[in-house]
């Protein structure tokens, strides 16, 4: 029996490093910024559940800023890392500034990439751009490798002069 303890301690260990390794690579990418955190269900001896508002640049797009709402799963499988983290992700974008664009860009391509479990879903933000309306338009989305999830949430940006900066096009950003 003592050897069964010492192998279930030890694969723990295991767990529990490769996890805070996960979480210390996620936290080198350019995190959002934590705006706050709302408790949703209580719990008396662990960790509550809660949804956290973040906040996050478009690195591509200057004058446009991203908010979304995940929620984090109570509990101690939460707060050790061992619970899957819901899909439902909630997305508000704005403009908040002169826009000027920092280079070109694909339909869909990829703004925020944040993994959301240890080995297999990941949450995504894409761009894209109406060029008829001029407007830019963010998904988000969380995937998995067996099974994506249809859960996802669209904001869209129409892009207006601010001061006396111009309007850019996004069309004329767009790779072809």
């Amino acid at each position: 029996m003592t050897v069964f303890k010492s192998i279930m301690a030890a694969s723990l260990s295991a767990m529990l490093t490769m996890t805070a390794a996960v979480g210390i690579a996620t936290a080198a990418d350019d995190d959002p910024e934590l705006i706050f955190k709302k408790s949703t269900v209580f719990r008396l001896l662990s960790p509550n559940a809660k949804l956290a508002v973040y906040a996050l640049d478009d690195p591509l797009v200057e004058g446009v800023a991203c908010h979304f709402t995940l929620p984090e799963i109570g509990g101690w499988k939460g707060w050790a890392g061992f619970a899957e983290e819901r899909s439902e992700v909630s997305l508000a974008c704005r403009q908040v500034g002169p826009v000027s664009f920092k280079g070109k860009f694909e339909q869909g391509d990829e703004m925020y990439k944040q993994r959301r479990s240890l080995f297999f879903k990941k949450l995504q933000i894409v761009r894209g751009c109406d060029a008829a309306r001029n407007t830019l338009v963010y998904l988000v989305y969380s995937d998995r490798i067996i099974e994506g999830s249809p859960q996802n949430s669209t904001s869209t940006v129409p892009i207006m002069p601010w001061g006396n900066s111009p309007a850019p096009k996004c069309g004329e950003y767009m790779e072809k």
